[in-house]
C-alpha cells in the first residue's frame, strides 16, 4: 500500500495504524523526531534520516538508529542498505509541500531498494497532482508499498537530477 497525504496528523496516524511490533521502519525526513516518537510507540527497529543540523541533538535522545545525511545521495542509500536490505514501512516527509519531483524520486529509489509493505508520503504537491488527475490510460496499480514495475531492479543507479535540486523554491 502506498498512501499520500499532506496533513501531518493524518500522516502520523496512518503510519501508527500500519506499523506492528517487530517491524523495521525507515523514516526519511525525521527532522527533530516528532513522527519518530509516534512510530516508537510500537516496539520497532527505526532507522531515521535527516540532514538538518537541528536533528542531531534531538534524535540522539531517542531509541533508534539516526543517520545525519542527505537521503537524495546514493552513498546514503548504500549506507542504510549495509544495515538492512528490506523494511516493512517507509515513511517520507521531505519538507511537506516542496519539490514533489524530488520526493517522488526519493520514493522511487528507496522503495525499489527496500521493498516496503507500506509507504507513507507527506507532500502537498504530490497530493495536489493526484487529486487533479481526471483520466488514466491503462491499468497500472501497485498493491505493495513500492511500484510493482520496479520490484526486480535492485538498487537503482544514482539519479543525476538530484544535483540540480535546491533546498527552497526560487521566487
Amino acid at each position: 500500500m502506498i498512501k499520500l497525504c499532506y496533513d501531518v496528523s493524518d500522516y502520523r496516524r496512518q503510519i501508527l495504524d500500519a506499523v506492528n511490533d517487530g517491524d523495521c521502519v525507515i523514516e526519511l525526513g525525521c527532522h527533530t523526531g516528532n513522527t519518530s516518537k509516534v512510530i516508537l510507540e510500537k516496539d520497532v527497529d527505526l532507522i531515521a534520516l535527516d540532514n538538518s543540523p537541528e536533528a542531531l541533538e534531538e534524535m540522539s535522545k531517542l531509541d533508534l538508529t539516526f543517520i545525519n545525511a542527505d537521503v537524495r545521495l546514493h552513498d546514503t542509500l548504500s549506507e542504510v542498505f549495509k544495515l538492512i536490505q528490506k523494511c516493512d514501512i517507509l515513511a517520507i516527509d521531505l519538507g511537506g509541500g516542496y519539490h514533489p519531483d524530488t520526493v517522488f524520486k526519493v520514493f522511487y529509489i528507496w522503495s525499489s531498494t527496500f521493498k516496503p509493505k507500506h509507504t507513507f508520503i507527506r507532500n502537498r504537491g504530490l497530493v495536489e497532482f493526484y487529486n487533479s488527475v481526471t483520466e488514466v490510460e491503462g491499468n497500472y496499480k501497485s498493491e505493495s508499498g513500492f511500484l510493482d514495475s520496479y520490484k526486480d531492479s535492485g538498487i537503482p543507479p544514482q539519479i543525476k537530477e538530484f544535483d540540480l535540486w535546491t533546498p527552497m523554491p526560487r521566487k
